[in-house]
């Protein structure tokens, strides 16, 4: 009997994976009951991280899942569960294989509860390149990081139009990678990045301390703010094509690996609600200090009910999560949204602003409207008094007098003060009530 022929492509995805094209397979001799398995599955190392993984193989059977194939997989999540590494996924299978009937279902269901039971211990990922196409599509998604192929297809019921590109665009799909090579290198900066489980802390990552520093100014983007915190050599944007008002990056601040949700300045909507929420679970099942960069213009008209719902989940999200949490207040935080967002009573471990944040219950204007009626009434120019209103009621300084925020510093020292806070929150234990979860 033969170990798995090394010209087969799944062979060659997992040497492409794993450093220097070394891993152990295991399972090498398996047989399903009328070929050799459909997937071969592996022990290796990646970018020095120990993982395991397996890599359905589309020459044999068009990669077809079969009860062999479902218990190689679990045995995979199994051995992972005992020793605390991450697993990687890579599909490319049409299904089903139908000649098993029922018994390969209950495989199936197997599998999808051996993954779900590693949910938030150890870090999954998925690489879909190529068909991952019915419960293939639903076991591939269980995975806290999802990247494909914009070549590849990936759907629950077939025939389906929708493009891997338009998953991407809906949030079904983290990142979207040019090719297989492409996928493999954002999986690379991942595990350089995440903890091995979720007892561990995640690795430091050495970066370049001669980079030059990047300053963040008033009217700086939220991309440019990102970039001023964190380090120059490593970045992994997550889910950006889909709610593009809000950034979810994964990167480090001097080698220790953070998550920064960015809000852009633009109106909250319930697909960034969503994006956000996913992200901070993320974080928070390995215990990665979440910063949120707050700066919102609302939430968009017409959406009320969605928008009920969407912020309950970000909530929920946030005052659920135990790991350290920082809100820096870069522009506009107003009302639900400073709430959510930035307050220290749902949200924050500490809330930061710049100098010339606002934070207020109400909209400036309306809050103009409300404060200064009869001023506006004896022909004082709006403008003026919001203006005047930014620089008291709702400046950041009157917040922080009622003790709403921790600090107020310049722009230009954004990066010192977000290290200095991650250091007196690093430690951070937290403990909840006992319950299994929330119900919303």
């Amino acid at each position: 009997m033969e170990l798995s022929n090394k010209d087969n492509i799944a062979y060659k995805r997992l040497a492409d994976l794993f450093d220097d094209g070394n891993f152990t397979e295991i399972d090498a001799y398996a047989k399903s009951k009328d070929s050799e398995v459909e997937v071969i599955t592996a022990f290796g190392y990646v970018n020095g991280a120990e993982c395991y993984a397996f890599a359905q193989n589309s020459a044999v059977n068009n990669g077809a899942v079969s009860v062999a194939h479902c218990a190689k997989i679990i045995k995979i999540y199994s051995l992972a569960t005992k020793t605390g590494c991450p697993v990687i996924g890579i599909y490319d299978s049409n299904g089903v294989k139908l000649t098993e009937g029922f018994e390969v279902l209950s495989s199936y269901s197997e599998m999808l509860k051996a993954s779900s039971n590693v949910s938030g211990v150890v870090p999954q990922i998925s690489i879909i390149d190529g068909a991952c196409l019915g419960t293939s599509a639903l076991v591939a998604n269980m995975a806290d990081v999802v990247i494909a192929t914009k070549d590849s297809d990936f759907y629950v019921s077939a025939p389906s139009d929708i493009t891997t590109t338009e998953s991407a665009e809906n949030g079904t799909v983290d990142i979207l990678a040019n090719d297989f090579a492409d996928a493999v290198q954002e999986v690379r900066k991942l595990m350089v990045m995440l903890p091995s489980n979720n007892l561990e802390s995640a690795p430091f990552v050495t970066f370049d301390y001669s980079a030059p520093s990047v300053f963040a100014d008033n009217d700086s983007e939220v991309s440019e703010v990102i970039n001023a915190i964190t380090d120059s050599d490593i970045c992994v944007e997550f889910k950006k094509e889909y709610g593009e008002n809000v950034k979810t990056v994964l990167s480090t601040v001097e080698g220790k690996t953070v998550g920064i949700v960015g809000f852009s300045g633009k109106k909250l909507c319930p697909c960034c609600a969503y994006k956000a929420e996913s992200f901070i679970k993320f974080c928070d099942a390995f215990n990665l200090p979440i910063i949120t960069i707050v700066d919102t213009d609302g939430i968009c008209d017409g959406r009320e009910s969605q928008m009920l719902v969407a912020l309950t989940k970000l909530n929920s999200a946030y005052t659920s999560a135990t790991c350290p949490k920082i809100s820096l207040i870069t522009g506009q935080a107003i009302g639900s949204a400073y709430l959510v967002l930035a307050g220290k009573g749902a949200n924050a471990d500490f809330t930061l602003a710049w100098d010339e944040a606002v934070a207020s219950p109400l909209a400036v204007d309306s809050a103009v409207a409300f404060l200064y009626n009869d001023r506006l009434a004896d022909g004082e120019d709006r403008a003026t008094l919001e203006s005047e209103f930014k620089k008291s009621v709702g400046s950041a300084y009157s917040a922080a007098a009622c003790g709403a925020v921790d600090d107020i510093f310049e722009p230009s020292q954004t990066r010192a003060k977000i290290v200095n806070y991650l250091n007196i929150i690093g430690g951070k234990r937290e403990t909840t009530l006992p319950r299994k979860h929330t119900v919303k």
